[in-house]
């Protein structure tokens, strides 16, 4: 069974986007996975098909409407529909590689992206909506959000790749950064390749590789090294 996404989104037209290109657009043509795209405003109300309302308590901006949201919700994924459903929201769990390889590895997602101030608290609850953060900062929506998970996760199924170390050979796989890498000419503007990486002596330079990536970590995420 390929991995199955849906998207809830208010701008449908924003996908496939950049994952129909490059690898996911070629797993995409090739039914590794599917995506569908679903407008929440179809499910919006009156003539105008309003999908928001002004926050309670008062305050700047707009809410997406829970009994509009679920109606979206409701109409597109079936009660025993075993895929999470995820809120891309920057209070949510923040995403990381285990994380990706856990929805890599189950029957696709379904991401709600949200707009304008959020969306009401109750149909978070009422739908069991798990909020995912991809880092510390706002979008003006969740759409962008939603293609980054779905490409981290399209990049791990089967046949995607062409090997598997590429995919267990990467930054924050083993809580560390890459090691540097390199390709010809073997000196360029006064810079060589490392010798050892040119010695042949695989036991050499898998030792380099692993002290280059504990030296980036050390430097730049000292964090990871605690986890």
């Amino acid at each position: 069974m390929s991995f199955s996404a849906t998207v809830l989104t208010l701008y449908p037209d924003m996908f496939p986007g950049p994952l129909g290109m490059s690898l996911s657009g070629d797993a995409l043509a090739r039914g590794v996975w599917s995506l569908a795209a679903r407008n929440i405003r179809d499910h919006g109300l009156g003539r105008h098909r309003t999908v928001d309302d002004t926050p309670a308590g008062g305050g700047p901006g707009m809410v997406i409407r829970c009994d509009v949201l679920a109606a979206a919700i409701d109409a597109n994924i079936p009660p025993d529909d075993p895929r999470p459903k995820l809120l891309m929201s920057p209070r949510g769990r923040p995403l990381t590689q285990s994380h990706v390889r856990d929805l890599a590895a189950g029957p696709g997602v379904v991401i709600v992206c949200g707009r304008f101030e959020g969306v009401d608290e109750r149909v978070i609850e009422a739908r069991g909506l798990r909020e995912v953060s991809i880092g510390d900062y706002v979008l003006s929506g969740g759409e962008m959000a939603a293609m980054i998970v779905l490409d981290a996760c399209v990049r791990l199924l089967p046949g995607v790749m062409g090997k598997e170390a590429s995919g267990t050979e990467e930054s924050f796989e083993s809580n560390r950064l890459e090691y540097p890498h390199y390709t010809r000419p073997r000196e360029w503007e006064g810079r060589p390749i490392p010798d050892v990486l040119l010695s042949g002596n695989h036991a050499l330079i898998e030792r380099w590789r692993q002290e280059e990536s504990e030296r980036i970590t050390r430097e730049r995420r000292p964090d990871l090294l605690e986890r």
